[in-house]
C-alpha cells in the first residue's frame, strides 16, 4: 500500500470511527486498529488526537525506526495529500518530541532530525548524504562526564559520529 492510500485509509477511519453507527464506533472492533492505537498512544503521551497529528503521526510511525527532518515530512504529506503547512509539521514535530514520542538530534546548526526511536543509542551521521543511521548504546562507552552545575543533572549523551566516503 502507498503512502498515500495509507494516509487516505487512515484518514477516512478516523472520520468512521467518529461517526455513531460507523464501522469503528463499537469500541470491541477497533482493539488492534492502527488509527486507533495511534490516537491512544497520543492521548497517552497527554496529547489531543487531532487530524492533523494524527496524519502525520501515522506518516512518522508506520514506517518503523527512522530519522526525518520537518522538511522531510512536509514533503511525504503532501505527496500524500495530507492538508498541513510546515509550520503545522515542524509545531507537531516538537509537540510529540516534549511528549516522549521523538528525539530531537541537532546534527548541525542548521539541521535537526527527529527520531522515531525514543531509547538510548547513538548516531552516525553521513556527510554529504546528510543521513543519520543508529548505533545500538552498548557500541559507544561514554565516560568522565563533567560534574553538572548545582541543581543540574545530565539528561542524556547524545553521541554523533561523523562519517565522510572514502575517496
Amino acid at each position: 500500500m502507498t503512502d498515500t492510500v495509507q494516509v487516505r485509509v487512515a484518514r477516512e477511519s478516523v472520520e468512521t470511527s467518529t461517526r455513531a453507527g460507523g464501522a469503528l464506533a463499537d469500541p470491541s472492533l477497533r482493539k488492534g486498529c492502527p488509527v486507533h492505537d495511534l490516537r491512544e498512544h497520543l492521548r497517552k503521551a497527554g496529547l489531543r488526537p487531532t487530524r492533523q497529528r494524527i496524519s502525520l503521526g501515522w506518516l512518522l510511525f508506520a514506517k518503523g525506526d527512522r530519522h526525518v527532518s520537518a522538511e522531510m515530512l512536509y514533503e511525504e504529506a503532501t505527496l500524500a495529500r495530507v492538508p498541513v503547512s510546515l509550520a503545522t509539521v515542524y509545531n507537531t514535530l516538537h509537540q510529540f518530541t516534549e511528549a516522549g514520542l521523538l528525539r530531537e538530534l541537532a546534527v548541525d546548526g542548521s539541521k535537526t532530525y527527529f527520531d522515531t526511536n525514543v531509547s538510548d543509542h547513538h548516531h552516525f551521521f553521513l556527510e554529504g548524504d546528510d543521513t543519520l543511521m543508529d548505533i545500538p548504546a552498548p557500541a559507544v562507552a561514554v565516560s568522565d562526564l563533567p560534574e553538572p552545575p548545582p541543581g543540574m543533572e545530565v539528561a542524556r549523551v547524545d553521541v554523533i559520529v561523523r562519517l565522510r566516503r572514502k575517496a
